[in-house]
């Protein structure tokens, strides 16, 4: 066990308390539990958001995709990052005139019945813990090859220290380090980036050229077809990308922590800077892996090539930079799931407890309070699914999180804001069918049956031929919020659409600075 390792992981996780430690005395009422008073700046938002998508998903499991299995690795980035072009002209600005605390505030406001908002809180919760495993297997990949804990603990251990930021506090602290996080990730990859461009010269066609030869699958690395035989495969992967963010819940609340509307626009641009910047670097340093470590040793160190990184980090760095890289990994972690955690006990506390039980009476501090228990409840319940996923690879895990969303939550939020006819079954319809259309399919994929033994979580024959479901489950969610509203009686409420087309467009004015 390297003791600079220990050193740097102590000093993430101090640094990291000590910031829950001042947000927790202004985390006072709901609003600052919640979207931290709406106070954040543009930069300091589109930092945060970055930081909730950078997540170990992105630097670890992209990073050890591209190295595995070369061009194909790349499905996994660009339709990501296009989606926040769609987040940028669809939903920022909408959610943010109309939303208070969660999504389901939102779809609220047109559709004003405790059973649209029961749905939408139990989806944000679903795909928000699908999103967590993902992270969850990452800290336990970690964790292993760092401290030499076992798998189990580790997962534990990061359960307990996301806790501490939610109990205390809030959005506020959750918000904090993800931006001190985003820099330390951006700085460091940076740094790594750099290195490995001095090792191949600074000559990016050079590159190109090495890595036809590199690897035990010579030109076929450049080249689709390694991971994805089917071309519809790759198209359903981007398709559940590139619509997915739209709907994932804990990027959405994001846009509720700032004064207005027009700086959560500016918020989706700083972030596609940073997410960008970040995308383009994590390409190379998978080359990087596969020519100067091996596909051999990474996927020895770990089946999904989760730990490509840290490896390349040591043998281009040394054990500073080894422990340094694998430091910021446990920092991305944390924050991430910190952050979903809080979607999640948002969603509970205020949707199903204050707004369905107590019809919007409970007090602040029964608020806070459900708020932490459902923390808990959440918490637990992802540490025991992502308990048997060890060997799946975090970035296919967080993909799933994303098609969830898109099939789910999308198709709702579009037609909330721009169909006029859209009604309240047609809400609830689309978001089960979505939901629970994409989690069947998944169940009758490769990923979970396969004949060869090891390679899936069951042995037998797929029923469904694709690793990833958009291509159909994302036209099956909105097909059944259509299906649901044509075929739902008069009585169906369309609710206020008139209004809530005026107000998600217009741009509120608050007293809150903003200088970007």
């Amino acid at each position: 066990m390297d003791p600079q390792v220990i050193v740097l992981f102590s000093l993430i996780v101090a640094g990291t308390l000590l910031i829950t430690y001042v947000a927790a005395k202004r985390s006072k009422n709901p609003d600052h539990f919640y979207t931290a008073n709406g106070e954040l700046t543009g930069w300091q938002n589109g930092l945060a958001i970055a930081g909730d998508f950078m997540s170990a998903a992105s630097f670890l499991g992209l990073i050890g995709a591209v190295s595995i299995v070369g061009y194909d690795g790349f499905f996994l980035i660009y339709g990501a990052l296009v989606s926040y072009l769609v987040v940028l002209f669809l939903v920022a600005e909408p959610l943010r005139n109309l939303g208070k605390y969660t999504l389901a505030d939102m779809i609220s406001e047109r559709f004003q019945l405790k059973k649209v908002r029961a749905v939408t809180a139990f989806n944000t919760i679903a795909i928000s813990i699908i999103y967590m495993i993902a992270q969850l297997v990452a800290a336990g990949a970690l964790f292993k090859i760092l401290l030499d804990i076992h798998y189990v603990a580790s997962v534990f251990i990061v359960g307990t220290l996301m806790l501490i930021f939610v109990f205390f506090g809030g959005m506020r602290a959750t918000s904090w380090v993800q931006i001190i996080k985003a820099i330390l990730l951006l700085g460091g990859t940076l740094l790594l980036f750099l290195m490995v461009m001095a090792k191949f010269d600074f000559n990016i066609l050079a590159i190109f050229e090495q890595m036809k030869t590199a690897t035990p699958l010579k030109e076929a690395y450049l080249e689709p077809g390694v991971k994805y035989t089917s071309g519809l495969d790759p198209f359903s992967l981007t398709l559940g990308l590139v619509l997915g963010t739209a709907g994932l819940p804990h990027i959405l609340i994001r846009f509720l922590t700032v004064p207005n509307a027009k700086t959560a626009r500016k918020s989706a641009v700083y972030s596609i800077w940073f997410i960008g910047l970040f995308y383009v670097m994590v390409v190379f340093l998978g080359f990087a892996a596969a020519r100067f470590v091996g596909i051999e040793q990474i996927v020895a160190a770990n089946p999904a090539g989760n730990m490509a990184a840290p490896i390349l980090a040591k043998m281009l760095g040394g054990n500073f930079l080894f422990a340094f890289i694998s430091a910021v990994s446990f920092a991305t972690i944390l924050a991430v799931v910190a952050g979903i955690v809080l979607t999640s006990a948002t969603a509970f506390s205020h949707d199903f407890y204050n707004e369905i039980i107590k019809s919007g009476k409970a007090s602040d501090r029964e608020q806070i309070r459900m708020a932490r228990f459902a923390s808990v409840g959440v918490t637990l319940l992802s540490v025991v699914l992502a308990l048997f996923l060890q060997n799946e690879n975090v970035a296919f895990l967080s993909s799933l999180a994303f098609t969830l969303a898109a099939s789910s939550n999308l198709p709702v939020i579009v037609f909330t804001l721009y169909w006029k006819r859209f009604n309240t079954t047609g809400a609830i319809s689309g978001m089960l069918v979505g939901l629970f259309g994409t989690i069947l399919l998944v169940a009758l994929s490769p990923n979970v049956w396969s004949p060869v033994p090891g390679e899936a979580i069951l042995v037998g024959t797929p029923i469904f031929p694709l690793t990833s479901p958009g291509i159909v489950s994302i036209p099956l969610g909105f097909l059944g919020a259509y299906v649901g509203t044509i075929l739902s009686n008069r009585t169906s409420m369309t609710g206020n659409f008139e209004e809530i087309l005026v107000r998600s467009n217009i741009r509120y004015r608050t007293n809150s600075p903003d200088n970007n």
